[in-house]
């Protein structure tokens, strides 16, 4: 499973970040197998050279590997200058985590890091990179969000809040840009089958609904990305939801199957302290 991209339009090198597992290995996959060059970004370098190796053997593209810290405020001078010499004509501004739990539990110190990384990295990765695309007049670029960010997400509060405003600004810049031969969409994916279900202590068997596959959620994207689509909810149910169910009821449901979670996950320390 996976989308067609137009070689002329997004190529010749593409640029993912988050690139070492998950959703932004996946996209980095599906852009090589469409026969584009992949610049792949992320802190763990063995994984980036890893997945680098592997797609260039297997599509018979060329890569680079760019070991980058995008929770830092400096990066954005580093990755400009790793990649000026490419003629990148698609960008993909995945890099993030999820940091769920209580507010006021959290460290002020990592709540900052995450609005750094989950929306001041997408900010700089758009204004430096839109500033490349636009002068050429083609390309695109698809910024991660998350489903029903703009609701509020409870016992994940920061992090929804910094992708509510990933949705605003890609969803304007889909708007400029696209006069300029540039699309813009905003991926808003719903839970989907990553390293993150883990870490929030939610077991998929157990969900409600099952997360989607990480191929059906960037073929999806990166489809709506070839068509220019402001924003793709991946998966009919998950837009079905999406309009439906009003933004109160989400949060509850949310806040229910998250607190779930992390109580799950919690507990076995718990019992060990006990004993």
């Amino acid at each position: 499973m996976r989308a067609a991209l137009d070689k002329q339009k997004f190529g010749p090198w593409a640029l993912v970040t988050g690139a070492s597992s998950g959703i932004g290995k996946e996209c980095a996959r599906q852009i090589a197998a469409s026969g584009i060059n992949i610049v792949l970004v992320a802190r763990r370098e063995n994984l980036l050279k890893e997945a680098g190796v592997e797609f260039s053997k297997r599509y018979g593209v060329e890569h680079r590997v760019v070991v980058l810290d995008l929770s830092r405020e400096d990066f954005i001078e580093q990755l400009a200058s790793a990649t000026n010499d490419l003629d990148i004509g698609l960008v993909v501004s995945n890099a993030g985590t999820g940091n769920p739990g209580e507010f006021l539990k959290h460290d002020q110190q990592l709540l900052r890091e995450t609005v750094r990384l989950g929306a001041m990295a997408h900010l700089d990765i758009a204004h430096h990179f839109g500033a490349r695309l636009t002068k050429r007049r083609r390309g695109g670029i698809m910024l991660a969000g998350a489903m029903g960010a703009e609701g509020g997400v409870p016992l994940m509060a920061n992090d929804g809040a910094a992708k509510a405003y990933v949705h605003s600004l890609g969803e304007a810049l889909h708007f400029e840009f696209k006069p300029l031969g540039v699309c813009v969409t905003v991926l808003a994916a719903g839970f989907t089958e990553t390293a993150v279900i883990g870490k929030f202590g939610l077991d998929p068997k157990m969900m409600p609904m099952k997360p989607m596959s990480v191929e059906q959620c960037v073929s999806e994207a990166l489809d709506g990305l070839s068509k220019n689509r402001s924003r793709v909810v991946p998966g009919r149910m998950n837009r079905i939801l999406n309009t439906l169910v009003p933004a109160s009821l989400a949060r509850k449901m949310e806040a229910d199957l998250l607190g779930k979670g992390l109580a799950s996950k919690s507990a076995p320390a718990n019992a060990r302290a006990e004993a």
